[in-house]
Order: C-alpha cells, then sequence, then structure tokens
C-alpha cells in the first residue's frame, strides 16, 4: 500500500455555500482518495481469489462488488480522516493508515446498504448502471436459467449485501487490530451503533413507505426525517466524524460535540439527495430524472408539497401527487409534470431553506472549535460540497 499520508495539500479557503467546492478536490488532500481506492481494489482482488477457489460460478459476485466500489464521492472516508485530523491526528504517524483503513471499511459498509436499498426500493439504476437485482435477472434469462428471473436477482443482490457487509467488518477489524484496546473499544462503538442503526432506519423506511399517505402530511414528514436521521444522516455524516474523533482519542464531551455538527449537517445531505431525486440531472445524478417520483419516495420535500397544496386549497396537486408517485409506467412527461406541480406549491424552497438551516446549524459549531485552521477549513468544505452539490 502506498504511504498513507502523502505530504498535505495545502487547503484552500472554504468555499461558499453557492457550491463552488469540489468534492473529487476535497477528498483528494492528503492522499485520502487514493489509500481508499487501493484499499478497495486490494480487497476486490482477495475477494476473486476466494470465490475462485469456491467455484467458477462466483466469479460475477466479485465483479458486482468492483462495480459498486468503482463509483462514490469517497466523502465519508474523508469526514472521518478530518475529523481525526481536527482532533490532533498526525498524518505522518504510524495511526495514519489505520484511520484510512476505517474509511475504507466505511465505503464498504456503504456498498453493502447499497445493494440493499437498491432491492427494498425496487430501483432500477445505481450510478448510471443497472442496479445489481436488475442486472443478475437479466443474467437469469441471458443465461436461461429456470424459476422467477426477478426472484433470482433480488437474492443476489441481497448476498451482495451480505459479502460487503462481511468485508466491511473484516477491514474495520484489521484497521483498529494494532491500536491501544481503549481506542478499539471507543471506536468499535461508534462502528456497531452505525451499522445498527441503519439497519433499523431501513426497516423504519420499509414501514413508511407501507403507511397511509397524504391524509396527515405533519404526520408523513416526522416520518421522513426520522427515517433519514436513523438510515442516512448518522452513517453518511455524524458516525464518520464520530469515527475519527474518537481514533484520535477525543473524549465525551469532544465526541459529542461532533455527533451535534453531523446529525443535522447529515439530514442536509440526505434532504439534498432527495431534491436531486425529483429534480437532479441524470447525467450528473446517474439515475432517471425524476426516479424517485416512478419509485414513491416518502420524502420530506413531497410531504410538504401535499401539505402546501392543501393550504392553499389546490386539491388538483394533491391528487396528482397521490396518483403518479409510485406509478413506474409515467413517461417523462408525465414525471416533469409532477416536478413541476411539486416546485409549484412552494415546497422547493421550504426544504432549500431547512437545508440551508441544519447546515448552518453544523457550521457555526465548527467554527467555534479550537480545532487546527487547516482541518477545520477542509470540514467546513466538505460541509458545503455534501450540501451545495448538484450529483
Amino acid at each position: 500500500m502506498s504511504s498513507p499520508a502523502q505530504s498535505p495539500t495545502s487547503p484552500a479557503s472554504p468555499a461558499s455555500p453557492s457550491g463552488a467546492s469540489d468534492v473529487r478536490t476535497l477528498v483528494d488532500l492528503e492522499g485520502v482518495r487514493g489509500v481508499v481506492d487501493e484499499l478497495l481494489a486490494q480487497h476486490v482482488v482477495q475477494l476473486r481469489g476466494t470465490l475462485d477457489a469456491i467455484s467458477s460460478d462466483a466469479h460475477r459476485l466479485a465483479d458486482a462488488v468492483e462495480g459498486m466500489l468503482s463509483g462514490g464521492k469517497r466523502l465519508r472516508a474523508a469526514f472521518c480522516w478530518w475529523s481525526w485530523r481536527a482532533h490532533g491526528g498526525d498524518p505522518t504517524g504510524p495511526d495514519a493508515a489505520a484511520v484510512l483503513r476505517v474509511g475504507a471499511a466505511l465505503e464498504l459498509f456503504q456498498a453493502a446498504a447499497l445493494f440493499h436499498d437498491d432491492v427494498m426500493d425496487d430501483s432500477d439504476t445505481r450510478r448510471g448502471r443497472p442496479a445489481a437485482h436488475r442486472a443478475f435477472a437479466d443474467l437469469h434469462d441471458e443465461l436461461g436459467l429456470q424459476g422467477d428471473a426477478v426472484r433470482f436477482g433480488a437474492s443476489a443482490a441481497i448476498l451482495l449485501g451480505d459479502l460487503a457487509l462481511v468485508a466491511s467488518e473484516q477491514e474495520f477489524a484489521l484497521a483498529v487490530e494494532t491500536l491501544p484496546r481503549a481506542r478499539q473499544q471507543r471506536a468499535r462503538a461508534v462502528f456497531d451503533l452505525m451499522r445498527t442503526e441503519v439497519t433499523v432506519g431501513q426497516y423504519l423506511d420499509v414501514l413508511a413507505q407501507s403507511q397511509p399517505w397524504g391524509r396527515d402530511p405533519a404526520a408523513d414528514e416526522e416520518r421522513a426525517r426520522e427515517v433519514i436521521r436513523a438510515k442516512s444522516a448518522r452513517y453518511s455524516v455524524e458516525h464518520p466524524l464520530s469515527l475519527g474523533a474518537a481514533l484520535a482519542d477525543a473524549d465525551d464531551d469532544r465526541l459529542a460535540t461532533v455527533r451535534a455538527i453531523g446529525l443535522p449537517l447529515g439530514e442536509a445531505f440526505q434532504l439534498r439527495d432527495d431534491v436531486l431525486g425529483v429534480f437532479g440531472d441524470p447525467a450528473t445524478t446517474g439515475k432517471p430524472a425524476g426516479d424517485d417520483v416512478r419509485e414513491g419516495k416518502r420524502t420530506v420535500l413531497v410531504a410538504r408539497a401535499v401539505r402546501r397544496a392543501r393550504e392553499h386549497g389546490d386539491p388538483a396537486t394533491g391528487d396528482l401527487l397521490g396518483a403518479c408517485l409510485g406509478d413506474r409506467t409515467l413517461d417523462d412527461a408525465r414525471v416533469a409534470r409532477v416536478a413541476e406541480a411539486i416546485r409549484a406549491t412552494g415546497a422547493v424552497d421550504e426544504v432549500e431553506r431547512l437545508i440551508g438551516e441544519l447546515a448552518g446549524e453544523a457550521l457555526a459549531l465548527v467554527a467555534a472549535q479550537p480545532w487546527p485552521t487547516d482541518a477545520a477549513d477542509v470540514l467546513t468544505r466538505l460541509a458545503h460540497a455534501a450540501v451545495d452539490r448538484h450529483v
């Protein structure tokens, strides 16, 4: 593995809220992306060897894992690294490699969550390519296999998620095995809680999708935000920040501070995803326009659109959303009509304000910390990149 701590790249000034900060540039600082990518590539090589020894039919599983790992912004690894740096971590010291390996474990855990999430959401695409369960269903047909192709695809994707979970645990264990026991235990507590919360969050999402929708928009929004916090916000930002701090031996008060930064920032991150799920450019998001509309995602954005339509005496918009959300047969013109109806309610502006409030809360806390200037600047820029992005 290459040195985990290249000569530190001097961070530029913090990005403005306009989203000028480039995610790729930020995760490249101090070699974070390069080392994490190398660790993930090494995992794929090892996985191929293991699977080849089991069966010649298993190589497609390694292909799918490699495909999932080849995408991603590596924001979680970067949040972990720069939180560690903010709490006194030395990029030239012996612990740097462990922190970057924890970053790789986070990326493997995300891969597992995405494999499973795509099955539960019945998503068609992931990062511009067919989702794993779709690809394996197509494989079933191509090979002329017996049985149900859809069930075969879903089963394969679930097992792929399980493989990524196993890999994530292996990578984390390797990362912390040489660290002092107290530090291992603090980091392990964060990592285990993260995995439990995401699993429960996935269930809450499935439950929310099964609830009556549109009768009580306030309750719909509360359920949506509960799902966001458990399923996405904490594992996207809060726990990576907490892991970095724990790996730098941060005490309970400092861990509480990074959690207070990470939760609202993570919620803003997911709210941005929800806006992009309706209004994002397919060329940059890797998903068809309005994919969340066809999948019927129960988001804060939609809950607010329904509420505002009612407040303004606009039953037609409520009826349109009720009829179209979750309809996979919608053509692009119909999706565009739904998106325009959502925008016309003013819900997008409301969610944008909420994103700004949540991010502002987090950024104010970052600014108040006695952290080294370079680390604080990069964390500020990462925060902007997470919530101001267009992909």
